[in-house]
């Protein structure tokens, strides 16, 4: 329901697009001004207003949720959060720059920070990072939901069966609920992983990996097999979709879109297994095989859609030789194969390459990453907006990137572009008498011992692949395989992970459990809450 104040916003807005749309690319002072008639000081009051009244009518949601869904952006901090927006709102007709957009997500009611050190990490990686996250217990840099008293690369695959935490997805799977896992990473990366495997090196995601003595079960055979687990009553996973399809192949076959590749398996074909031992059960690989899925028939679903690596970033999806759906269409089908049981579903949605794109320093494609994963969070409100109201969604991240949004750049300079200042038609120079980009890196590879004279195009050109090459030769900051500049080169050439406190954003049963600034682990107890599902008595 509208206000009166939400229709004097509205008609605010729309006095600005329309001006907007009438100016020329190069009437700056034009549109600030245009900007400034609109915006006046009752702009603000009744805006803010219309949000008091919002949070004022806000009412705790103390219900039982039947289903939890769990995204995750991995490397996701606040800096990305607010670039992106920016730049999915510069990229809509109509904007008043962009800054006023709002994701997805950010539309939420309820927010917390999460603090994401581990116990041996001030600056984390994904490993201990999720599993706290899904088991409630903080662990070691590299290693998947297992106790921090286990040595990194443990071989002892007893050591690991005694030390295990266990996690949110293998509870719910005790009392009968579907369950499902989707990235766009390897769906044996850490992310993924943390949520049904527990082994103490995050690198063993096939037997092949697995060191010379070792009794430790790797993370793909644990995927597949997760039925087996002695700890608790399941009929295995309903859902797993994500790239790395060669850590389930034998080292006998070839990959059946990349030719040149063959499985990592010492120990037999795992997708072949996950057809034999479930009924209705599909494996797919390809986009012919996705479209051809019966989501009322299938119980049983794993997608594989790259060989040896992820899936392709958003930006480079449909130059796929195979094809691959979106985090989008893959959270629409696997919500879909779940919401089948009446015992509701527990699913994690992992927007897996933001991460990726940080460490090779490419803003374009964090940034598109992290508005594709907001596409994914809008698909599942849509479907889970009943009258019960009996999902709880959070969206949050594992860890952040040192990524920063710098310099005084004027209302609706492109997010990716020059620093321009209010008033100004020319890019602010730095120190040295150059340019300087809105965005950058603390670290990495964009590093540049000598800064060139960057250029921003006055739009981004057509889409390539080829990200994190380090093409330290394109200087054109809105193209998109421009790699943005770094302060500091790491000796290995990788943009490195931050530790600042990331964002959690919820609606939905129990949402409101989240205020203030919470330990990470801190997740695991609100899902758990949410589901009725008492947290693991450790001895």
């Amino acid at each position: 329901m509208y206000t009166n104040n939400d229709s004097k916003i509205i008609s605010g807005a729309m006095l600005l697009i329309g001006s907007a749309l009438m100016l020329s690319n190069n009437a700056q002072a034009a549109t600030q001004a245009e900007i400034t008639a609109v915006e006046t000081p009752k702009f603000w009051i009744d805006k803010g207003q219309a949000s008091l009244d919002k949070a004022d009518r806000i009412a705790n949601n103390k219900k039982k949720a039947k289903n939890v869904i769990l995204f995750i952006g991995d490397g996701m901090g606040v800096s990305t959060i607010t670039a992106s927006r920016i730049f999915e709102g510069q990229s809509k007709a109509g904007n008043h720059g962009g800054e006023e957009n709002s994701l997805s997500f950010e539309k939420f009611p309820h927010l917390a920070l999460s603090k994401t050190y581990q116990v041996n990490q001030q600056t984390p990686d994904s490993a201990p990072t999720m599993s706290s996250m899904m088991t409630g217990v903080k662990t070691n840099d590299g290693e998947l939901s297992v106790g921090a008293n286990v040595a990194r690369s443990e071989l002892s695959g007893k050591v690991i069966e005694d030390n295990k935490t266990i996690t949110l997805l293998e509870q719910a799977e005790d009392r009968g609920m579907s369950t499902g896992v989707v990235s766009t990473a390897r769906i044996t990366h850490a992310t993924p992983a943390a949520c049904y495997a527990h082994i103490s090196n995050r690198d063993w995601e096939a037997d092949s990996k697995l060191p010379a003595g070792s009794s430790v079960k790797d993370i793909a055979y644990q995927l597949v097999n997760f039925h087996k687990n002695t700890n608790f009553k399941s009929d295995g996973l309903e859902v797993a979709l994500g790239g790395g399809r060669s850590y389930f192949m034998p080292d006998t076959m070839t990959d059946p879109e990349d030719t040149t590749k063959k499985g990592l398996r010492k120990d037999g074909d795992l997708t072949t297994q996950w057809i034999s031992q479930y009924k209705n059960s599909a494996y797919v690989y390809d986009k012919k095989g996705w479209d051809a899925i019966d989501v009322k028939n299938t119980d049983h679903l794993l997608g594989l859609f790259e060989s040896t690596n992820h899936m392709e970033y958003e930006a480079d999806r449909l130059t796929d030789t195979g094809g691959e759906p979106s985090l989008t269409e893959m959270t629409e089908k696997a919500i879909q194969i779940l919401q089948k049981n009446p015992k509701g579903y527990f699913l994690m949605v992992e927007g897996g390459r933001i991460d990726h794109a940080h460490h090779s320093g490419n803003a374009y494609r964090a940034l598109s990453e992290t508005v594709e994963l907001s596409n994914a969070v809008q698909k599942a409100v849509d479907m889970t907006n009943s009258p019960a109201n009996d999902t709880l969604i959070i969206v949050s991240a594992d860890h952040s990137h040192v990524f920063t949004i710098a310099g005084y750049p004027q209302r609706g300079n492109p997010i990716l572009g020059l620093v321009t200042s209010p008033g100004k038609t020319t890019p602010d120079l730095a120190a040295d008498g150059k340019p300087y980009a809105t965005l950058s890196y603390g670290n990495g590879g964009g590093y540049r011992a000598a800064r060139p004279t960057l250029t921003a195009s006055a739009s981004i050109p057509p889409v390539t692949p080829s990200a994190g090459q380090a093409d330290l030769t394109i200087l054109d900051t809105m193209h998109p395989n421009f790699i943005q500049e770094a302060t500091v080169p790491t000796g290995f050439g990788s943009e490195t992970h931050a530790a600042e406190d990331v964002a959690i954003f919820a609606k939905g049963p129990r949402a409101y459990l989240f205020q203030g600034i919470q330990e990470q682990s801190y997740i695991y107890q609100v899902m758990a809450k949410a589901l009725g599902i008492k947290p693991v008595d450790y001895k």
